[in-house]
């Protein structure tokens, strides 16, 4: 449980305001929020208090924002910082951190050069965006999950979602309202059976699936799926459980635990047969040694496979088990993806066109709309793997790791 150490007093100090063209005259706006939070001390990345000073200079039309977190906690090997924008704000392009936004809520991603942030220390970065009309200033800053924002009372109700949005508080843990919910406690034999059964949606190889008794994230069973590599060497279980009317986002959540690095070529390990791809299907995998999202009709990717693209996904560590998470709306061209609790900007869709990432997606109209999923293995060329699978739950609300 949060406690506070002291009363929240943000600060705002705004400048006069003169519209006009950026290089002739700019509103300035410069908030500091001071805070200092207490939570508890769990490992490396706890924090325990922080300061942002939010510095902007507005245009009719645009903004860009200069941006500093200073930690106040325990020394962090990364950090996440979340704030909510409360008007018409949207980033287009950012430095020094990978940005993201999803309805109101921005996301700022600490950089390989910049995520070691020891006691008292801090870290600069800038954005830039569009603007209209309506712009307050951001509210609702948080470390690391860890709340840097409010007024040391009731903290502020968040904006409104839109289909496909996340919601900017922690979604509940469990399984709460999904369809499906499978900790494979329930299988009686090594063979898959029940509500999963084994399947090759193309062609069948050497690759295998079995329920293992031997490792498991939580009870004393998982699903074990011994890949191969080659073309058309696919091994999948299959849950029966029907998506097709999910809606009008489906939330999936998955503990998965592989042995091998994801290859250069392009893999598969999670497969959604798809009726707005006549049945092909919609797919999580890797390539370039990172997670990215396929499309079976069209091989499109996201991320778009350049450098840039790629930097912006995120590898899925080996040897230890990863909470992988992900949200596909039906209704419309959005898609997000999380690792744990960080929001991968890489294989984020919000529908407006980002470079390097979304621009091959987006070439589609027709939202997805997944029936089912598999569970397995599907390799294109090299890469044999070991993986398990355990504590999966999809339906239509958010579900915690």
């Amino acid at each position: 449980m949060l406690t506070p150490l002291v009363r929240c007093l943000p600060r705002l100090r705004r400048g006069p305001r003169v519209r006009g063209p950026w290089v002739v005259a700019s509103a300035a706006l410069a908030l500091t929020v001071s805070l200092l939070v207490a939570m508890p001390a769990s490992g490396a990345g706890a924090a325990s208090g922080c300061r942002v000073d939010y510095t902007a200079d507005e245009w009719t039309g645009g903004y860009t924002a200069q941006v500093r977190v200073t930690n106040l906690g325990a020394p962090l090997t990364g950090w996440r910082l979340a704030w909510t924008y409360g008007g018409d704000q949207h980033v287009t392009s950012a430095w020094n951190a990978s940005v993201t936004q999803t309805g109101h809520s921005v996301t700022a991603v600490s950089t390989d050069w910049n995520g070691a942030l020891a006691t008292g220390a801090g870290a600069d970065f800038g954005l830039q965006g569009t603007r209209q009309s309506a712009d307050p200033a951001p509210t609702g800053f948080t470390l690391n999950g860890v709340p840097c924002g409010g007024d040391g009372t009731t903290p502020p109700t968040p904006p409104p979602t839109t289909p496909g949005t996340p919601s900017p508080t922690p979604p509940p843990a469990g399984c709460g309202t999904a369809v499906l919910c499978a900790g494979f406690e329930d299988q009686t034999g090594s063979t898959p059976s029940g509500d999963w059964r084994f399947t090759a949606p193309d062609c069948q190889g050497t690759g295998t699936a079995a329920v293992d008794t031997a490792v498991a994230h939580s009870g004393t069973r998982s699903l074990r799926v011994d890949g191969r590599a080659g073309y058309c060497n696919h091994a999948f279980v299959a849950a029966t459980a029907d998506l097709s009317s999910v809606g009008p986002v489906l939330y999936v959540r998955m503990w998965v635990r592989h042995t091998t690095a994801l290859p250069a070529s392009h893999v598969t390990f999670v497969s959604m047969p798809d009726t707005s791809q006549s049945g092909r299907a919609l797919r999580v995998g890797g390539q370039n040694g990172a997670l990215q999202w396929n499309r079976e009709s069209d091989d499109a990717t996201l991320p778009a496979q350049s450098p840039a693209g790629v930097a912006l996904s995120r590898p899925l560590p080996t040897g230890s088990w990863q909470c992988l998470r992900f949200a596909v709306d039906t209704q419309a061209p959005r898609l997000d993806t999380w690792l744990g609790d960080e929001q991968v900007p890489g294989l984020h869709v919000d529908g407006v066109p980002t470079q390097d990432v979304d621009q091959q997606w987006l070439s589609r109209t027709v939202p997805p709309r997944p029936t089912a999923l598999r569970l397995g293995w599907e390799s294109y060329g090299t890469g044999d793997d070991t993986l398990w699978f355990d504590d999966v739950a999809a339906g239509p609300a958010p579900v915690a790791c």
